[in-house]
């Protein structure tokens, strides 16, 4: 690939006990569990030979903690950005997943084009408003950092919704595992998938 290229990582922070306990996170500052730690040691080994020349991350500290523990041993600055903040449940934040369960199964029936604007209550952030804020951020960095690779430590509301934008798949609830992540190569523009690990899909119709 020429070194107009920017390799960009982009994974999910390791779980928390809202995850474990099945309670809507949001924007509300959990820290990770034990397990959650370990999963970052464990993606610390899994990602050791890759030179990372950046390092971003959500300001929440369960990504944070987690970007931390991936760079342990690579001496870099994390940069934390209110960009890469997981999506706005608004109401449902710190409430049981179920609670949002009507509102992802209308999500569901929607053409694609529905789905972008889809807005079930006052205060929840549409999939259009979180890929806007994430793709400006991901474009800015590609070109900022041309012919590098780049860590990028964010939540999986983001990363659903930016695979649901860049792909004909359908990803849903639950498809983004802890630790899991995208590797990317873009120019500033366009957007190649070249891996993708512990992501799950359902092809459209």
């Amino acid at each position: 690939m020429p070194n107009s290229y920017c390799t960009l990582y982009i994974v999910r922070h390791g779980q928390t006990d809202w995850n474990i306990q099945g309670i809507t996170q949001g924007e509300t500052n959990i820290p990770l569990n034990s397990e959650g730690i370990k999963q970052a040691r464990a993606s610390r080994k899994n990602l050791k030979d890759i030179k990372f020349d950046a390092v971003f991350s959500s300001d929440l500290i369960r990504a944070k903690k987690t970007a931390e523990i991936i760079t342990l041993e690579k001496q870099l600055a994390i940069e934390t950005t209110h960009l890469l903040r997981e999506r706005r449940y608004g109401k449902l934040d710190g409430k049981p997943y179920n609670m949002m369960k009507k509102y992802y199964d209308t999500w569901e029936r929607l053409s694609k084009k529905e789905r972008v604007n889809y807005r079930p209550y006052k205060g929840y952030e549409t999939d259009e408003e979180v890929v806007n804020r994430f793709i400006t951020f991901l474009r800015e960095v590609a070109v900022g950092h041309c012919g590098k690779s780049v860590l990028v430590v964010t939540h999986g509301g983001l990363m659903r919704a930016f695979l649901n934008h860049i792909s004909e798949e359908t990803y849903l609830t639950g498809s983004v595992s802890n630790l899991a992540y995208i590797k990317l190569e873009s120019d500033g523009v366009d957007f190649f998938i070249k891996e993708k690990y512990g992501i799950s899909n359902q092809t459209n119709a």
